[in-house]
């Protein structure tokens, strides 16, 4: 007869207004100690890559010449390299963080037809305006939908793209110091 007391008056209590305050006050005081015990970073960590390998493995393995920022640009975050050789067909991509934390990838590929490496790479095929960066025309492509510019570059032999969220300045900054880099010579095997 006393559980069915006690049992009454819980479930009075967990009823209604007060049990409503109380459910509530309990999940604030969890989610309180949650925030108190879990460690908490204000830093930024943006994962920097050393792409240096890859340069000069692209530089070897292409029968183009390579470019690549003659230094990384201040602020900037090397972020991703990935080089691939595919059927032939040599293509690297050099990602960053910018210095506004945007992204910015640099593509070069001899890829053929050249004209699709740079429609996939900037994401269309729409030309929008030009631009002269070291003496060179680049193409304009922007794709408002996926808030992506490009400068195209297509040369007989290669396509260079630089692409990403980055404003157009960031993605000049980018092209401007692009320098070729020379091909490592290999070294001849010795033999007895």
């Amino acid at each position: 007869m006393q559980e069915t007391g006690s049992l009454a008056r819980v479930g009075r209590f967990t009823q209604g207004i007060y049990g409503y305050v109380f459910a509530l006050l309990v999940c604030l005081a969890g989610a309180g100690l949650f925030l108190l015990v879990t460690p908490q970073s204000r830093t930024e960590h943006i994962p920097r890559v050393d792409f240096s390998i890859d340069q000069i493995n692209a530089a070897r393995a292409a029968s183009y010449e390579i470019v690549s920022p003659r230094e990384v640009l201040p602020n900037w975050v090397p972020n991703s390299s990935n080089l691939t050789d595919n059927a032939g067909a040599v293509t690297w991509r050099l990602g960053f963080a910018t210095a506004r934390r945007q992204h910015a990838m640099l593509a070069q590929s001899d890829e053929q037809p050249s004209g699709e490496f740079a429609n996939r790479m900037a994401n269309t095929d729409k030309v929008t305006g030009s631009r002269q960066i070291n003496g060179e025309t680049w193409q304009e492509r922007l794709r408002q939908d996926k808030n992506q510019r490009s400068l195209v570059r297509v040369l007989p032999d290669r396509t260079v793209v630089v692409t990403g969220t980055a404003d157009w300045a960031e993605l000049t900054a980018l092209a401007q110091s692009l320098v070729a880099q020379p091909r490592p010579e290999t070294t001849p095997s010795a033999t007895s």
